[in-house]
């Protein structure tokens, strides 16, 4: 056990090594679907790597999987008590359950749960294979080409989330660019940021309008905002709480899993005989998502900034109170004592402990329906786009840069037909 006195971030040790030597965080974009190789060196060499964040802040990096599995769950790490804003555009008012903890985080997250359970996801599914149906159905009828994110992997999980808040598909073609401004890393202005949250915030508060007039006029719908609102007074939440839940569950539902359904579809065609493989045998899908939620490369913004509340033992090392930690689920998946081969790509990879969608008090709320949504949209593609290839080399494609989710902005892909199949 040593004492963290050697390295260059702050807490109430005094940093020696100069600010020069420590990387600079978020770290620079880099293409690619898997964890950059120069990032996954960097992550084996220390369980805790001092970085430099905006305003010459000090950090350590957490890299090993029982490590960051340690900083999402013991309370002693506090998100609440970082209050230098997120490591993108949203602010943290924007965020119900990101940046809070206990009792504020249980307090809101137990009154949206019933709706985001395993068994309601299983419910959802039929639905959810529908909606990935209707999408290949008008796809196809197209052409055999097509941008997959445009016309596939984002309308899909925001046509999911849109069923589940009642708010009008029609009203994506309007919210999609707030969302892409919400969800950026540098890549917008602070006015067009500010902006974008203001029309979001208007445009929920008017969703709840219209939900509290309809309960009063004795019609409520069976939509989740309504639940919040008709939920029993001494629980129930602000309609500012409401608002944020809103959007903040249409954007982390839709942009995060349109963003990595993308990139799975990417890596099934990249990975030799995969696609063909599933198609013979779809029961294998499961499996393959759960190892392409290890394998794809996630945040691109890394994670949630902690504060030690205490002094804490971290990877054998005692780090003072008032520390900044960031838990890095990405190369925690590439962990070689818990994971064979982790830097290997493998389909049949099972037990499979990732960290792809969290962990502890702060496991993705909608890990449930993510789960169905890749299995199923995956499967529907596997199945209706027969040869799926890249109609363009992969060194064209446009990676999303100063983002918070990693991706590309564009998948071309073409197939061929059903009725040319021989």
């Amino acid at each position: 056990m040593t004492d963290k006195t050697e390295l260059c971030p702050a807490g109430s040790a005094v940093a020696e090594a100069p600010a020069a030597e420590c990387p600079h965080f978020p770290l620079a974009d880099r293409p690619g679907v898997g964890l950059h190789r120069e990032y996954l060196d960097l992550f084996r060499d220390e369980p805790l790597v001092p970085v430099q964040m905006a305003g010459g802040r000090k950090a350590l990096l957490v890299t090993r999987h029982a490590d960051v599995r340690t900083v999402l769950a013991d309370s002693r790490f506090s998100r609440e008590a970082w209050v230098n804003g997120t490591l993108f555009a949203r602010k943290s008012t924007s965020l119900a359950l990101v940046t809070s903890d206990a009792p504020t985080h249980s307090r809101r997250r137990s009154e949206v749960q019933f709706r985001f359970t395993h068994r309601r996801a299983e419910q959802d599914r039929p639905r959810i294979a529908e909606i990935a149906e209707e999408l290949l159905d008008r796809l196809e009828a197209a052409g055999r080409t097509a941008d997959l994110i445009a016309e596939f992997t984002t309308p899909f999980p925001y046509r999911v989330i849109c069923d589940m808040l009642g708010v009008p598909i029609a009203d994506l073609d309007r919210l999609l660019p707030w969302v892409t401004v919400m969800m950026s890393a540098g890549r917008f202005s602070g006015e067009e940021v500010n902006s974008a949250h203001e029309t979001m915030y208007a445009y929920f508060f008017e969703q709840v309008a219209r939900r509290r007039q309809a309960i009063e006029a004795g019609a409520p719908g069976d939509d989740l905002l309504t639940s919040l609102l008709t939920a029993p007074e001494e629980s129930r939440l602000s309609d500012e709480e409401i608002v944020v839940f809103g959007f903040g569950i249409m954007m982390a539902g839709g942009e995060t899993t349109a963003s990595h359904l993308a990139l799975c579809v990417l890596q099934v065609l990249r990975t030799p005989g995969l696609a063909d493989s599933l198609r013979r045998d779809p029961s294998a899908i499961p499996t393959v998502v759960e190892e392409l939620l290890r394998w794809v490369w996630f945040a691109g913004t890394g994670g949630q900034p902690h504060v030690t509340l205490e002094p804490v033992e971290l990877a054998g090392t005692v780090i003072d109170a008032g520390q900044v930690v960031i838990p890095l689920t990405d190369a925690a998946n590439r962990d070689v004592r818990v994971f064979d081969d982790p830097d290997e790509f493998r389909p049949d990879r099972t037990p499979n402990p990732h960290l792809g969608l969290g962990s502890g008090r702060h496991m993705c709320l909608g890990a449930a329906h993510a789960r169905v949504e890749l299995q199923e949209g995956l499967a529907a593609i596997l199945r209706r786009l027969d040869r799926l290839e890249l109609a363009v080399d992969e060194t064209e494609l446009d990676w999303r840069r100063q983002m918070f989710m990693r991706g590309v902005w564009a998948l071309p892909v073409r197939w061929r037909a059903r009725e040319d199949a021989t």
